[in-house]
């Protein structure tokens, strides 16, 4: 014979402080299988374009079988010794630059820093290099790339003293700056008042335990 067993189910305000924090950390372990970083990503390929990078793109595949273009941009975080971000591009001088990003984003400081040691290294060196950044290795952090900077000269002069490794470097501080926000905007999605706001929006029901129900 089938019985029937009559359950009673909490929202999430209901529940004791224990159970609050057994029903965020059920939300938190599922409720991030989406692109939540897209945003970030999207920021980061205006800012990209803005400093003279070309980021490279990879061909992504959809339903139906169609493919479309995907930055080439990776991370891995947030917890682990190596995570971190990087990106494969082509880098060369972009006109403005400085102006540009304190319009686009006047409160960054460490873009604006980035973006000065990039224009100052640039004329040096008559705004001739070029520099190409890509992927290697099983990681996904600042130096988990191979960086080559050349200057474009049509006298074939060299590069200043020390401009390969202020260009390397301040690529792999890019890489640093972008794994930041991502740091930032997961630190903001998962924080409690962001999961309540969730839960409760999604109406999601409870045990008194904090288990979810259904």
């Amino acid at each position: 014979m089938p019985e029937i067993i009559e359950t009673t189910v909490y929202r999430l305000d209901e529940l004791s402080d224990a159970a609050k924090d057994k029903a965020r950390a059920w939300y938190r372990e599922g409720g991030f299988d989406y692109d939540w970083y897209d945003a970030v990503y999207e920021d980061f390929q205006r800012v990209a374009e803005i400093l003279g990078l070309r980021l490279k793109t990879r061909a992504t595949r959809l339903y139906g079988g169609r493919t479309r273009p995907q930055p080439c941009i990776w991370f891995r975080g947030f917890w682990n010794q190596g995570d971190g971000a990087c990106f494969e591009t082509f880098y060369s001088y972009r006109k403005e630059a400085p102006r540009r990003i304190r319009e686009y984003a006047p409160q960054d400081t460490e873009l604006h820093r980035i973006t000065d040691v990039l224009q100052a290294v640039q004329r040096r060196n008559f705004y001739q290099l070029r520099a190409e950044a890509s992927h290697r290795g099983h990681y996904y952090h600042e130096y988990c790339r191979a960086i080559s900077v050349e200057r474009d000269s049509p006298t074939c002069q060299d590069m200043t003293d020390g401009a390969e490794d202020v260009v390397m470097e301040t690529l792999r501080d890019l890489a640093r700056w972008l794994y930041r926000q991502l740091e930032r905007e997961y630190d903001a999605l998962t924080s409690d008042e962001a999961v309540d706001e969730a839960i409760t929006a999604n109406a999601y029901t409870f045990t008194e335990a904090g288990r979810p129900f259904g």
